[in-house]
């Protein structure tokens, strides 16, 4: 469970650098929000390509 908890932490040394230098706490939270929005797109892709594949193949 830690190491889940660590990996949701992980941000670029980008954006770790723009947060760090003194931007307001709106900027970090868009900045993490977009992050996210990233990195579930796939999941959503992948998730609804399996889905037509298995109406087309398995449904009947």
């Amino acid at each position: 469970m830690s190491l889940i908890v660590y990996l949701l932490d992980f941000q670029c040394a980008m954006c770790r650098a723009v947060l760090e230098s003194g931007a307001d706490q709106k900027a970090a939270e868009s900045l993490n929000d977009g992050i996210v929005y990233l990195m579930i797109i796939p999941y959503i892709l992948g998730g609804l390509t399996l889905y037509f594949l298995y109406l087309k193949f398995f449904k009947k």
